[in-house]
């Protein structure tokens, strides 16, 4: 079943209230920043959002001197594993609970902190320009229907390009990941046979492709995709660097307009600006396919994702006080750390959203 997007008006109202919570929010704790005494806050999950996790962490130590963040890249399977069992404070994931996850674990929180996009790689020798993809192509051959990479369905997108009469090999991730789920939901809303099954999230039933291989992680589906020619794969936008050094092609995607787009700040930032608006209050929503002519298809938000009780009050205000930084307007939110890894900060809208969710940690 597609993700759900809720109207405008079903968070107008919610919208509104948590801009006032937050103003008040953040004149009751600021002033608290050095009251939580020496803590220890663990992070671990999306390894999309590990450089930004990184970034964060080395430049809180400076501002908090009393709060140690430690950041692990896993997956976000495992973030929010980790976060619902207690072992971690933040499980950093691309991916938001589903309804059926929250009603198992009560008590949860999913806290967006910026947004993202992921890319489409691929390793074409001798490809003189940018390939073109869409939803149902990339649908096509991570479901083994499209085998080739001079197959017509390719080429009908990539006019007097010279595609290669090789097989193609999708390469997926092994790991529970929220890159995954971002991936299959735009292969599910672009493609309804594929929405039919496997579907999306963070693992599915990869259909039995000959020749597909697997990678755990990011930095790993960087490495299995350089390492083979006529591959494919999907990788978090925040790996660009890594990317670009191992002269991997980027993908311009079709977007629900039917326009050819790459990864930018302005269509990333379009894209965000067609959807955000329908945030419900626990901010739970996809990003995925955004109307509009400039909107890059695949971005997200990226979530923190958090127990409302911690083990101690101290805990708790360490942790709100970090989260709080990291969402604020030039201090964690601000373009010196985000832009670098490829990530864009939240709306102000959104912003305020989070707040007010960070606002319940105790």
């Amino acid at each position: 079943m597609r993700a759900r997007r809720p109207e405008p008006s079903e968070t107008a109202t919610c919208l509104r209230f948590a801009c006032h919570a937050y103003l008040l929010f953040v004149t009751l704790l600021l002033p608290a920043t050095a009251r939580a005494g020496s803590q220890e806050l663990t992070e671990t999950g999306s390894t999309l959002m590990l450089p930004l996790m990184q970034r964060w962490a080395q430049a809180y130590s400076e501002v908090s001197a009393d709060t140690h963040v430690t950041t692990a890249g896993t997956n976000s399977g495992t973030g929010i594993a980790a976060a619902v069992e207690g072992t971690a404070q933040i499980g950093a994931s691309d991916a938001y609970m589903s309804d059926l996850d929250m009603a198992r674990h009560p008590g949860i929180l999913n806290i967006p902190l910026a947004i993202s996009a992921q890319t489409v790689n691929y390793n074409l020798p001798g490809l003189a320009t940018t390939l073109r993809l869409s939803g149902p192509v990339l649908a096509g051959v991570y479901a083994g229907r499209i085998r080739e990479w001079s197959d017509p369905a390719i080429a009908a997108l990539n006019p007097g390009s010279s595609l290669p009469h090789h097989a193609i090999v999708p390469i997926r991730r092994s790991d529970a990941s929220g890159d995954t789920f971002i991936f299959t939901q735009f292969l599910s809303f672009s493609t309804p046979e594929w929405e039919r099954g496997p579907g999306f999230g963070t693992q599915i039933g990869w259909p039995d492709v000959p020749g597909a291989l697997t990678a755990a992680g990011n930095p790993g589906m960087v490495q299995t995709l350089s390492e083979t020619p006529y591959g494919v794969a999907y990788i978090g936008g925040s790996f660009a660097g890594e990317v670009a050094k191992a002269q991997l092609g980027v993908a311009e995607l079709q977007n629900d307009d039917g326009k050819f787009v790459l990864p930018t700040p302005k269509t990333v930032a379009a894209a965000a600006a067609a959807l955000t608006p329908r945030t419900p209050a626990d901010e739970r929503l996809t990003l995925v396919l955004a109307p509009g002519s400039d909107s890059y298809p695949l971005i997200n938000y990226e979530y923190a994702i958090v127990r409302v009780a911690q083990p101690s009050p101290a805990i708790a205000e360490a942790l709100r006080n970090f989260l709080l930084w990291a969402v604020t307007p030039g201090q964690g939110a601000d373009p010196s750390y985000l832009m670098p890894v490829h990530f864009i900060p939240l709306p102000t809208s959104i912003q305020a959203l989070s707040t007010y969710q960070i606002a319940k940690i105790h």
